[in-house]
């Protein structure tokens, strides 16, 4: 025998995921992190701004081995790597925007992910704010890559963290954190100056300490 349907839950779509930045759950934690650093190119400025426009290229290759997926057509999912901390880890994707350029300033943002995992959603959360400038040199030529980046990242915390000292579980994590953005971006950078100077059969000038 055929039982009646609920109209109402026929073709129901999922029900929208809340950001857990907007989350009211103790569970959840807020980490955040600075970074800033200069990349020195040894070519003119409009030679480096050509470079970065045309990120289809550049991106991919300094990326890796990170996974990275083409969203959109300013767009890219990077996949982070696993990290954790106290037993419980997390592979992180974000959607990454790179806006074309104003006045010598690349700004790279948070995008929406084309298929979102809805159960990492309700994991972890990721705001990502990038700056880069351009600034001619002192010597000619040379052009100066200056930028800055700013990384929040909310996770929702098994109930038996909880059990820890707030204060441990919030330095501990803003201290991955902050071990995190100094491996991903040092590493991006250097790969980044690397991969300018091959393309344009230049020599590359000798890495140098990021000041965190």
């Amino acid at each position: 025998m055929d039982l009646a349907q609920d109209p109402e839950s026929v073709q129901r779509p999922p029900a929208e995921v809340l950001p857990l930045r907007h989350s009211d759950d103790p569970r959840v934690h807020r980490y955040s992190s600075r970074f800033a650093d200069v990349m020195e190119m040894r070519a003119p400025s409009h030679d480096v701004a050509t470079y970065l426009d045309h990120h289809d290229g550049w991106f991919r290759r300094c990326a890796a081995p990170m996974t990275v997926q083409p969203l959109g057509p300013n767009g890219y999912a990077l996949t982070l790597g696993r990290f954790g901390n106290f037993g419980f880890e997390v592979e992180p994707t974000i959607g990454l925007e790179l806006l074309p350029q104003s006045e010598g300033i690349y700004r790279i943002l948070t995008a929406a992910l084309s298929e979102p995992d809805v159960s990492l959603q309700e994991v972890y959360d990721v705001e990502f704010n990038a700056a880069l400038q351009l600034e001619e040199g002192l010597s000619d030529p040379l052009t100066q890559v200056r930028w800055e980046l700013d990384l929040c990242v909310w996770i929702r915390l098994p109930a038996v963290i909880g059990l820890l000292p707030d204060k441990l579980v919030q330095s501990s994590g803003d201290h991955l954190l902050r071990q995190i953005v100094r491996q991903i971006s040092r590493k991006l950078t250097w790969k980044v100056q690397e991969d300018f100077h091959a393309t344009h059969q230049l020599s590359c000038p000798p890495r140098r300490r990021a000041p965190f």
